[in-house]
């Protein structure tokens, strides 16, 4: 169905089911966003299905390049939204991203959990910090007891800012202790990931998913 895919998120934290769905082999992808999407879904579908989740029971955001967080409560998109926050058990967040980050939030106590689509535009809205700020006036988090993990992304040299940095060390400020960046680039990986900057945005978009164990 895909490449070999090297980044598992949140590997081995209790409490949580994270899954980051990568290229996948065999769907054509050289269109716009929404064709794309269309395509995808079916498989996208299935590749949860395998991992546990139920595609039907996800929350999704619009997308915007901004700084809003949704408290997400059901399986619905909420418009103007950029990151999701939830402490529904069994609800799962979704994101798309090809070339901008998605970034996990995971509380270590089970309480909530987060999930953030940042690119440049984001990232300088600080719109991670944001969300850290959300789940702990939503839901007691601390930002100490949270793991954040950053998604493969765009990076320097193909990219002009190196934001996945910033998004670490703006998580960093706002207290979080355990910082997890692996440092791959989806634009030198375009074999695993889809590339919106390498590949002139003709192509997919993988999906971050995100949900406490139900």
């Amino acid at each position: 169905m895909s490449a070999a895919e090297t980044f598992q998120p949140l590997a081995g934290l209790p409490g949580v089911n994270a899954a980051f769905v990568p290229r996948l082999a065999g769907v054509d992808v050289s269109t716009d966003r929404t064709t794309a999407l269309e395509r995808l879904a079916p498989v996208h579908a299935e590749y949860l299905r395998g991992r546990g989740f139920d595609a039907a029971h996800l929350a999704t955001a619009e997308q915007v390049h901004g700084d809003v967080v949704a408290v997400a409560a059901d399986a619905s998109l909420h418009g103007g939204a950029d990151a999701l926050v939830t402490g529904v058990r069994g609800l799962g967040l979704g994101i798309y991203v090809a070339d901008c980050a998605a970034v996990y939030l995971a509380d270590r106590k089970g309480r909530a959990i987060g999930l953030v689509h940042s690119g440049r535009a984001g990232t300088g809205k600080n719109i991670v910090g944001r969300a850290i700020a959300l789940l702990g006036a939503e839901f007691g988090v601390a930002a100490d007891d949270l793991v954040v993990e950053i998604s493969p992304c765009i990076r320097p040299p193909l990219y002009e800012t190196d934001f996945a940095a910033e998004i670490a060390a703006q998580a960093r400020a706002a207290g979080v202790t355990d910082v997890r960046d692996r440092a791959i680039c989806t634009g030198q990986n375009i074999d695993r990931y889809y590339s919106y900057r390498v590949e002139r945005g003709q192509t997919g978009r993988m999906l971050a998913v995100l949900a406490l164990h139900s």
